[in-house]
């Protein structure tokens, strides 16, 4: 404890800031600073003999953080580089603040809204094959960002031959886009089928798969006339190998919330 007091008293003995003691106060500096970044400074770190060094220093205690591109006065590059990127928040701040108070379409609007309605079907059913009829059942719970749920029962009992006819009861996903009034849409359906074979021999319980499409007119704020509507079924599990039928049904569906 003595020798480092003693080392303190010998060294402020004489004036710091005398030319006859920036050597001492280099050694003193370099040998106290030594594993600190201090000992890099060399001398007074403002002085202008010194300017070099610093700028050694921050080169190399800045690598990585972005301080090794400033190269001189640390202080001004730092308010420099403060001033700009508060400016560009500001910018930022502002253009989103603009895009945030733009009125964004109907048709991309949160919020749901549910359809329920009928149409009128006619099949061509690859059985023998055979053109039938029928009447179906759907809800549509949409939202107004385009994306939607499709629920479907249809009936095919109608122009039977030897009381063949079919029922299915079909859910999936639907995609719809808004063009002022009309509404084009495409849908992937999946659910039971019910196959009832000829003079009422047996009846097959099916997967059934049906992708679809089809355009709807919005004939008033709650009324939707469904021009028409395309769907191809596919009954992967029928007993005599894949089963496949088409057809096309048109309808009204009306908006209750």
């Amino acid at each position: 404890m003595k020798s480092v007091l003693g080392l303190c008293h010998e060294w402020w003995r004489v004036n710091p800031g005398s030319p006859a003691t920036r050597g001492p106060q280099r050694a003193i500096f370099a040998r106290w600073g030594e594993g600190t970044g201090l000992g890099r400074w060399g001398g007074n770190p403002g002085s202008p003999a010194t300017r070099g060094p610093q700028r050694a220093i921050f080169a190399r205690w800045g690598e990585g953080t972005g301080l090794a591109r400033w190269g001189g006065n640390p202080g001004l590059r730092l308010a420099g580089n403060t001033l700009f990127a508060v400016v560009l928040l500001a910018v930022c701040f502002a253009f989103s603040r603009a895009a945030s108070g733009q009125v964004v379409p109907a048709g991309d609007e949160g919020g749901y809204n549910l359809t329920v309605g009928a149409t009128a079907t006619g099949y061509w059913l690859q059985y023998g094959p055979r053109k039938m009829l029928g009447v179906a059942a759907i809800a549509d719970l949409d939202t107004k960002r385009r994306m939607g749920i499709e629920g479907e029962a249809q009936w095919l009992i109608f122009h039977q031959t030897a009381n063949v006819h079919t029922t299915t009861y079909l859910i999936g996903p639907r995609y719809h886009m808004t063009f002022g009034r009309w509404q084009p849409y495409a849908k992937g359906l999946i659910g039971l089928g019910q196959f009832n074979y000829p003079y009422n021999l047996g009846t097959d319980n099916d997967l059934v798969i049906a992708p679809g499409a089809g355009v709807d007119f919005r004939l008033t704020k709650r009324v939707r006339i469904r021009i028409a509507d395309f769907e191809y079924q596919i009954w992967p599990q029928f007993n005599y190998g894949t089963l496949s039928s088409y057809g096309l049904s048109t309808g009204i569906r009306v908006r209750i919330f």
